[in-house]
């Protein structure tokens, strides 16, 4: 096995896994990843796909308790079934809007200027909901009703746009819908199972004539340096929303913005269509 290969799969699983669950736009860093490691083709595409499952992994070995108690629960506890329930609303936005307007945003704003300025104007919708004066009537995913799922839902499915961040969009969608910033945070983790997951199989299944067994050592270090890196992110982020507010990660999309933009501009990286 190619040891440069294995490097650039490790490097990657990497940038999966400490990007996916903050709100910084996984898409936008493996975008800029892929180019600058000249792993940007049909296979890196695919070898994104598959690392995305060990990101979500990481999430379900993190709350393995609740989500045990929830299948264990189905149709017998209300807890349980409220929970799927709005998990499943939730999803519905983000998957019907996908199949209709996926491929003409992949076509259209998969490109410098679009991803950065996602970048930047996410940033300052952070800012501005950061500095608003929170009215918290959500404290736990809990006590989410039904209307509250769509709202996540639709929140997300601004994530369609590259260079959004769909975490950054459910988590601040949360807090502006009234969600405290860790039943937002939460609710954003159990979100991405059904979410990143229902995408992984999809993906998979087109791009099925791309599998090789070949990659298989390469798909085997990228899996698991992203199920380490977010299942290390995850922990990160929930001890972090209890002192600290998401303030920082604004200024960082900001300069991550400018930088595409740079790249761009003085011809450094190719940026591809992902």
């Amino acid at each position: 096995m190619d040891i440069i290969l294995l490097l650039k799969a490790l490097i990657l699983g990497v940038v999966e896994g400490l990007t996916e669950f903050l709100p910084i736009s996984s898409t936008g860093h493996l975008i800029l990843a892929g180019d600058l490691l000249n792993f940007n083709d049909d296979r890196g595409k695919l070898f994104e796909i598959v690392i995305q499952s060990g990101a979500i992994l990481a999430v379900v070995w993190e709350y393995r308790e609740r989500v045990i108690r929830t299948f264990s629960g189905l149709g017998r506890q209300p807890e349980a079934n409220r929970l799927v329930l709005n998990l499943f609303i939730a999803f519905l936005p983000l998957a019907v809007l996908g199949l209709i307007f996926g491929k003409a945003i992949k076509a259209s704003l998969f490109a410098p200027i679009p991803v950065a300025t996602a970048f930047i104007l996410g940033a300052f919708v952070i800012l501005w909901a950061e500095r608003r004066q929170h009215s918290i009537r959500i404290h736990s995913v809990d006590e989410m009703t039904p209307l509250d799922a769509l709202k996540m839902g639709f929140a997300q499915a601004v994530a369609l746009i590259p260079g959004t961040s769909r975490s950054g969009s459910t988590i601040i969608g949360g807090m502006l819908f009234g969600f405290s910033r860790h039943a937002a945070t939460e609710f954003s983790f159990f979100l991405a199972i059904p979410t990143l997951g229902m995408a992984t199989i999809y993906q998979l299944y087109k791009e099925r004539a791309l599998l090789s067994m070949d990659d298989l050592g390469m798909w085997v270090v990228g899996f698991i340096s992203a199920f380490v890196s977010a299942f290390l992110c995850v922990r990160w982020l929930l001890r972090y929303i209890s002192n600290h507010d998401f303030v920082p990660f604004a200024w960082y999309r900001i300069a991550f913005g400018i930088v595409v933009l740079a790249t761009w501009h003085f011809g450094l990286v190719e940026w591809t269509a992902h």
